[in-house]
């Protein structure tokens, strides 16, 4: 419960820092490739694999430390996704994170053992963030006007990008599975 709590207010800082740094130049351009990655691996880590590599905590700062590592791990597509929808626009950014949050902390167990009955589930989350990934490059300034795209072309782009990572992580998990 005190490694979760501390993610969760790790989670809000960092939000609100990543969405006061979204003006920054290059920032959409990194924040969406680095999603894209994301999504890869969100997809490719849906794979069942084996446990035993896994060391347990051997106390409650252990604990409490690996529960934050691996949600700081975890939640940065969160972070991400949040900022980056906001817009800067601060109410917003209070309803992404009041509507994640729970969701995240809360249903996470919920949500995993729906994606190990219904493996779609994991597709649909990469391909989504595929689609935000492309959104946040495209909103990139410096290549919002080197394109100047119309609305149809950028959807069209978001969707290649949303099909792309499904692609993409599916070669990376065939390639791993021919190597195992």
């Amino acid at each position: 419960m005190l490694g979760a709590g501390l993610a969760v207010v790790l989670r809000i800082v960092l939000t609100f820092f990543v969405a006061q740094m979204m003006n920054l130049p290059w920032l959409h351009l990194v924040g969406g490739v680095l999603i894209l990655w994301i999504a890869v691996k969100v997809l490719m880590d849906s794979e069942p694999e084996e446990a035993g590599h896994i060391r347990p905590a051997t106390g409650l700062m252990s604990a409490m430390w690996v529960i934050l590592v691996a949600d700081i791990t975890m939640s940065l597509d969160n972070v991400l996704a949040v900022a980056g929808a906001s817009q800067g626009n601060i109410w917003l950014l209070i309803f992404g994170l009041g509507l994640s949050i729970p969701l995240v902390v809360g249903a996470s167990g919920v949500l995993s053992r729906l994606m190990d009955k219904y493996p779609i589930i994991a597709y649909i989350g990469s391909a989504v963030l595929g689609r935000v990934g492309a959104e946040m490059i495209l909103k990139e300034k410096m290549v919002e006007d080197y394109l100047q795209i119309s609305k149809y072309t950028e959807w069209t782009i978001q969707l290649l990008a949303a099909i792309a990572v499904l692609a993409i992580a599916k070669l990376l998990m065939k390639r791993r599975s021919l190597q195992a």
